[in-house]
């Protein structure tokens, strides 16, 4: 694939990320593969609504196919979200800024439905300038930890779980202030 190619996939994948439905249905599928239907009851959305963001996500490469079921003299497919595929940064501004703003949406939401304040947990911001090395170091260890979480996760309900929030956001900025 040539570079202009990789962009493009690359820009289609944030794109199709940079929609709060969808970014819902990539945390949900982390946990567990589902079809349509399941997605749809847990995210109370049309059974039409899910089947139409299923097939967008498969499209660009971030779900992957993982089994059949039968279901009232039909098949189901059912999708998983495929962890492999690094598709969360954009050197395109615009592209990146459509997938933040979504995030951003999502990150409200998420937080205006905590149950419990107070339970365990850390949030914080920053805009600074650090040595390359620290940056590096930085980037490496919460790749890492965004990716035991999401290596971690079961389905929905499962016994023993917790329902957890995670959003991270590390990118390099401009010189300019």
């Amino acid at each position: 694939m040539s570079s202009g190619a990789a962009d493009q996939a690359q820009l289609g994948t944030l794109r199709a990320m940079a929609h709060p439905v969808r970014l819902r249905i990539l945390s949900l599928l982390t946990g567990a593969a589902m079809s349509a239907a399941e997605v749809a009851r847990e995210l109370d959305l049309t059974h039409a609504n899910a089947s139409y963001h299923l097939r967008l996500l498969h499209d660009v490469g971030l779900l992957v196919g993982a089994g059949e079921e039968a279901i009232r003299g039909g098949r189901a497919k059912r999708y998983r979200y495929d962890l492999d595929n690094p598709g969360s940064s954009s050197p395109d501004p615009a592209t990146s800024a459509l997938y933040y703003q979504a995030i951003a949406g999502e990150l409200v939401r998420r937080a205006t439905s905590r149950e419990s304040v107070g339970a365990k947990g850390t949030s914080s911001d920053a805009e600074l300038w650090v040595p390359r090395e620290v940056w590096d170091d930085v980037v490496e260890r919460v790749s890492a930890a965004m990716l035991d979480l999401h290596r971690g996760a079961v389905a929905p309900r499962t016994a023993g779980t917790l329902r957890v929030s995670a959003t991270t956001a590390l990118f390099e900025m401009g010189h300019t202030a």
